[in-house]
Parts: structure tokens; sequence; C-alpha cells
């Protein structure tokens, strides 16, 4: 796609960081500098945060910056930097305020209305400033104030067309901090004549912290993501989480299968997991969903493979302590970083944020990603809408880069035909295995199947599972029994082939 304003033969600015890599990200490399944006949003939406960032990026490059305020003093300025261990050390801090006399009534004016004369003593404080310190970037929080002194749509127009001839004569590239009322729509004006324009919006789900996003509206002479991307506000300043593109993380791979360590399990899956492909592990509560991702996750990072599992539904020293005590070596494999255990809280984490989570470990080296469970994924975040286009862009990416990703998703009911899923998701996976509980000579018994796999063959037969000190084992396939899936099965053999002389 050619942005607006690119042709043949057009030479491009130069782009200069926002201070946040995200964001660079979503701008195809940062902002070209010269020119003027427009930041839209709510109080407590990040605005200054972002300005700050802006400005200290410039900083590190020694670059000169100003920072123009009319309504925030620099003691307010230097709490907001000091709460996120930042220092306002080389940022000079420009506050036009114009003297009393020009505060007074109407009689104390001639020809020129309050608004006209405090708008031109804004000015003239605003050029002074900018002659003096010759800064590369510039902040004016919040320039929401000039169009409430302009009143009027010609007169706020002028001011902004005057503004932006200054600054592009002096090489300043200037981020207008505008802001945002709830429900209203922003000033076209405004957005008409600045360069780029992009918005913050904030909202506060019923239960949890709140959810950000920013969307980039414009940005006239270059390509950049559109959309919304979830952003937070962290002691540190702002993390932006770009939306995930599956088409752009298309890579070249040979096909190769996964072992489990569990000879009967590969047997099962035709050799084992294709690398590249996804596995969901559907199962009631308890049927043993974790303890068989645990075993592919643990197998991988026994073979030097790095792998991760990010736990929604218990604590990682529940994870820990469970897995251990059916011989897995958690301990061992954490300790020297082949394997990674991760905590998700998701009333505090967005499905934006998730996503950068997963892919942060897989550029850092994972070969193998759990997400135990997407039960715990969608049913904790009940406000987010398009969770499953998120899970299916994730699921895409990973495959094209080489990944194993296993999910678990727990069933509701635990024996006979009433057992479901609380969403079907089978469709975005490559492979489905199914638990269940059936009941046989007084003991409640688990049953694993293969009900779909995309690449290459596999068993069609129900084996039965049993989980215990030693781990994992998969029985011989159950030929003699029919309905097991069903909760209700009927023999035709005898009882030595559920294995009830162990």
């Amino acid at each position: 796609m050619v942005a607006e304003g690119e042709g043949k033969g057009a030479t491009l600015p130069g782009r200069l960081s926002t201070g946040i890599q995200g964001l660079d990200e979503i701008l195809g490399g940062g902002l070209p500098q010269g020119q003027l944006y427009l930041v839209e949003g709510e109080s407590g939406a990040g605005k200054t945060t972002l300005g700050l960032q802006f400005l200290m990026a410039g900083q590190r490059r020694g670059e000169r910056t100003l920072w123009i305020t009319l309504s925030e003093t620099e003691r307010q300025l230097l709490q907001t930097a000091q709460s996120h261990g930042w220092s306002l050390d080389g940022i000079e801090v420009c506050n036009p305020i114009a003297p009393d006399g020009v505060r007074q009534g109407d009689d104390k004016y001639s020809f020129f209305s309050p608004a006209d004369v405090e708008l031109e003593q804004i000015r003239q404080a605003i050029v002074a400033a900018t002659e003096r310190v010759r800064p590369a970037r510039v902040v004016f929080d919040p320039f929401s104030d000039i169009r409430h002194l302009a009143r009027e749509v010609l007169h706020y127009r002028r001011q902004v067309l005057s503004l932006r001839e200054f600054f592009n004569e002096h090489g300043c590239t200037v981020l207008l901090m505008q802001e945002l009322t709830r429900g209203a729509v922003g000033d076209l004006q405004a957005e008409a004549l600045v360069h780029g324009y992009l918005t913050l919006y904030q909202d506060a789900p019923e239960y949890g912290g709140q959810r950000r996003r920013v969307r980039v509206h414009k940005m006239r002479g270059m390509v950049f993501r559109d959309g919304f991307h979830d952003f937070s506000i962290q002691t540190g300043g702002i993390e932006v989480y770009p939306r995930l593109i599956a088409a752009q993380h298309v890579e070249q791979h040979t096909e190769e299968n996964m072992a489990s360590d569990v000879v009967q399990l590969d047997a099962l899956l035709g050799g084992g997991v294709n690398r590249g492909s996804s596995m969901l592990i559907m199962g009631a509560a308890g049927v043993g969903k974790s303890t068989l991702a645990t075993q592919y996750a643990v197998a991988g990072a026994r073979r030097g493979e790095k792998a991760i599992a990010f736990i929604f539904d218990e604590t990682v020293w529940t994870y820990r302590t469970r897995a251990e005590k059916l011989g897995f070596p958690i301990a061992a494999l954490v300790a020297d970083g082949t394997l990674t255990l991760r905590q998700i809280d998701t009333a505090e984490v967005s499905a934006g944020q998730f996503t950068n989570m997963v892919m942060q470990a897989v550029d850092g080296g994972a070969r193998t990603v759990v997400i135990d469970s997407l039960t715990g994924y969608l049913s904790t975040m009940p406000e987010e809408r398009f969770l499953v286009a998120h899970l299916h862009e994730l699921l895409t990416t990973l495959s094209q880069k080489h990944v194993v990703t296993i999910l678990t998703l727990a069933q509701h009911g635990l024996l006979g035909q009433h057992v479901a899923a609380p969403i079907d998701v089978s469709y975005l996976s490559d492979t489905v295995l199914l638990i269940r509980y059936f009941e046989a000579f007084g003991r409640i018994r688990r049953a694993i199947s293969v009900v779909k796999k995309r690449i290459g063959p596999h068993e069609s037969a129900v084996r039965e599972m049993r989980i215990d000190a030693g781990g994992v084992t998969i029985g011989e396939p159950l030929t003699n029994v029919q309905g097991v899936l069903s909760g209700v099965p009927q023999f035709s053999g005898d009882a030595s082939q559920l294995g009830t002389r162990k």
C-alpha cells in the first residue's frame, strides 16, 4: 500500500523514534521529522507520558527539546516524570501564561478582544522560547487550550496554520496534545492540517484494570499499521503491543515431528506432533489435560529446546508441585532456562498484551508454547471482543515460525453424553486430542483419542490413559469396548484389557 502523498522519486524525511518501541513498529520506524502531529485522548489516557517519552528519546540522541504548557506547572510535570523514575534534566519547559494585565475585563481592551490579546501573548512567548532553545522536538500539552481561546473555527484554523509554518521553518517535530471528551467528535480542523493524527483510548471494564488502545488515523506519505493496538502504562512508561498480522511472519521450514517421549502416545498421533502446528487437548476438569501438555513441554526441554507454559487456571507453585509429584523434573529444567512457567492474571492483562508476551518468548528461542488453558483465556476476559480472532492470528503466526503450540480446553460435565466445550475453537487447531472419563469395574478411567489431525496419518483407535507417579502411560487400543466416548461402555472382552491387574 502506498500512503497518501507518496510517489515515485519522492524523498522521504528521516524518522524520529517516539521512545516507545511498539509505537515505532506501528509507524514503520518512527515519525517523519520536521512535521506537526496531533495526539488526542481523554484525561488519563497517557498523553503526557507519551510526550515525555518522545522528548527523552531526543535527549538520548543529544537533541534539544522543549515542553510547552498552558495549564500544567513545571512542578506537576516533574511529579509525573518522577513517578516513572525519569528526570527532566535537559528538557526546557515553557509556560507562556499571559501577564495579569491581559486577564482583565473587556473594558481594559480597546479594539482587540481578550482572547485575541491572550493568543498573541502566548504566540510571542512560544516564538521566543523556540528561538532561544532551537529544539528538534517540541511537545505542546495541552493544545486544547488554544482551541478554547480561539473560540471561532476560522480563528483556530489560522492559529494551527501559523504554528505549523513557524515550527516547520525551524525544523521542529511537534506533538500537539489535545483533550478528547468522551463521546465527542475530534476537531476536524486540526486533524486536517497536521501531518499525522492518532488517538489514545481507555475503557474501564466491569472487572479488572483499565484497557487502553491506540489507533493511528492518518500519517501522510508513509505506510503504517492501521487498526487498534493495545497498550498499557507501566512504571517506566507506555508499552504498546502492535496488532499481530500473521502474513508478516511467513517463514519456510521442513516437515518434522516433535516426540512426547511416550511411545504409545506418539504412535497414536502417527509419529508425534508436527512442528509448526497447534494441538488442542480437550476434556473435563481433572482428566489430565495439563499433565499431557506438560509432558510435551518437558520432552522438548529435555532435548535442549526451550519451552514456555502460560498458566491461567492455577498458580505456578501449584503447577510445579503437581508436575514434580508426577515425576517431571520441573525445578531442574526451570533452573537451566530450558523451561519457563509464567502465570497470567487475565484481570490485568489485555489480549494484545498476552499476544506480545508469547511473541517475546518465541523471539527469545521458545520452540514449544503451552497455553493452559483456553478456558481461562476466553472466559476471564468476557468484555474483550474478538478474542478468537486474536487467537487465530497468534496460532497462524506461531505455525509460520515453526513453533509447536499446545492448548488445553476444559469441557463442562464429567461423565455421560452431556459433556461440551464452552466455545468451539477446535477448527483453529491442527490436531485435536480428546480425553474422556468412563466407568469400568467400579473405577473411573480415562480414554484418549485423536479426533482430528490435518497433517499426516493418525490412529483412529481409542486407548486408555493412566496418570500416576511415573507420569503418563498410554495403554493398548480398547478393541473390545463400545461406547467409551459416551462414558457408558459395553464390554465384549475381559477386564485385563483395561489394565485392572496394574
